[in-house]
């Protein structure tokens, strides 16, 4: 069996060849071939072969099948899964001891959140998002195992969302967490030391005038450092982006005695400046040979340093910043 995912990211030209091809090969199964002409070459066919594709309709960067390729395969829908339990399962293999009414009550914020909040691109209260919140709470339960687990459930659900939703909805989402977890006091994370550094790069070094929502969306970046890989600083142009990710930069190179930091490296490139290929890396037809793209080359300075020419050692925090425009086609 073979399964293609993602099938419609493929160019249109290249669907209607595979089509073809695909054409051919039930033709063959029909006519109980054993051995039948693919491509100009002569092949064995094994009569139990069979082809899946998975793909995402009317999604930005896709194409629409061609009718040829169409008619060889047979639809099928999905239903969308029952988050709660996957949830409860997930927390369970945490070592949660009451999964089932702290999964009920992640699945209940997000459904509420969904239909209360604005609608803005980057929010997402799918599968994702819960995968994220179930392996944050993973993360503070092995820190601290004897903690109420509605606590932690709340901490987890807060840390990862509270960060990308807007002021407006920052209050209707603080009052449908207050209406899901009664009684229960949201805890404070507290980083004197980081705190103080970032005060000191802010007003020193960067001569900015430090505001409290500028240290909560510092803290609120580093929290996110430590529980994702991956992140995205969304915001209009002067919003103070760049300056966020590079003050927290110079605080947490600064704070010591404490292993949870150490000097942070950040390798930075513009994906909109350069082609797919001078970012990626591309296959030359003629020769046969692959050229690393940027983004590989970095990859490869930040898993393997060149400690004597860069400076740069393997126990140093290293950010990777894309800095430009996100498109559906190279964030892809």
């Amino acid at each position: 069996w073979a399964c293609f995912d993602e099938f419609n990211r493929i160019d249109i030209e290249v669907l209607s060849v595979i089509a073809q091809q695909m054409l051919n090969i039930q033709n063959a199964i029909i006519q109980e071939k054993e051995i039948f002409e693919f491509e100009g070459s002569m092949i064995r066919l094994d009569p139990t072969t069979s082809t899946f594709i998975t793909m995402n309709p009317g999604y930005a960067g896709r194409t629409e099948l061609p009718d040829n390729l169409k008619a060889l395969f047979r639809p099928m829908a999905m239903m969308v899964p029952d988050y709660a339990l996957i949830a409860e399962i997930r927390l369970f293999s945490f070592g949660f001891d009451f999964p089932k009414p702290c999964a009920q009550k992640l699945v209940s914020t997000f459904r509420l959140s969904s239909e209360q909040l604005s609608s803005q691109d980057h929010y997402d209260f799918g599968m994702r998002a819960v995968n994220t919140v179930i392996n944050t709470a993973g993360l503070l339960k092995s820190r601290d195992p004897e903690q109420n687990e509605d606590l932690t459930m709340l901490r987890a659900i807060r840390d990862s969302n509270l960060p990308k939703f807007l002021r407006d909805d920052i209050l209707l989402f603080r009052a449908i967490i207050k209406d899901i977890f009664p009684g229960v006091q949201e805890p404070n994370a507290e980083y004197p030391e980081l705190e103080a550094q970032i005060k000191a790069a802010a007003e020193n070094d960067f001569k900015l005038q430090f505001v409290p929502e500028f240290l909560v969306k510092c803290i609120q970046l580093y929290e996110m450092t430590v529980v994702r890989h991956g992140m995205m600083l969304v915001g209009p142009t002067g919003g103070g982006k760049s300056r966020i990710l590079r003050v927290l930069q110079a605080a947490m190179s600064r704070v010591e005695n404490d292993p949870n930091f150490d000097k942070v490296r950040v390798l930075m490139m513009n994906p909109k400046s350069i082609t797919m290929n001078q970012l990626y890396g591309s296959f030359d037809l003629q020769t046969g040979e692959w050229t690393d793209g940027i983004a590989a080359v970095l990859i490869r300075h930040m898993s393997s340093p060149d400690t004597e020419e860069t400076g740069v050692t393997l126990d140093n925090l290293k950010w990777m910043v894309f800095d430009g425009p996100v498109d559906a086609i190279w964030i892809e």
